[in-house]
């Protein structure tokens, strides 16, 4: 059983930054890939970012490409998700999720996903 909790979700306003953490427990960190998701009322639940185990891989999706940066510290059980030029459309609840693999690849589907986080609010004001 894996244990994920995230935070570092708060009010910001357009143009701001936060860096959001999932800390895992319960098994080795390294040994899953680990990916962010975002859901905002009334929407799908839609991929934002994704890691491989290793962290050698990443993955953004195009509407946070060059604003959202995914990564790991495996010493640390720890993923991190560094998001700068925050828009108010980037409002949501945002998720971080892992996947039991050995292989080096990064995940974009949720159903792939085996655990979840309970998700951290994250407001961006206009």
């Amino acid at each position: 059983q894996v244990q994920l909790v995230e935070s570092g979700g708060g009010l910001v306003q357009a143009g701001g930054s936060l860096r959001l953490s999932c800390a895992a427990s319960g098994r080795t960190f390294s040994s899953y890939a680990m990916g962010w998701f975002r859901q905002a009322p009334g929407k799908a639940r839609e991929f934002v970012a994704a890691i491989s185990w290793s962290g050698g891989s990443a993955h953004h999706a195009d509407s946070v490409k060059g604003r959202f940066t995914i990564s790991r510290d495996n010493a640390k059980n720890t993923m991190y998700l560094q998001m700068i030029n925050l828009k108010p459309e980037d409002t949501a609840v945002y998720y971080c999720a892992a996947a039991i693999t050995s292989a080096p690849v990064v995940i974009t589907r949720p159903p792939l996903y085996d655990y979840w986080g309970q998700g951290t609010q994250v407001t961006v004001s206009s």
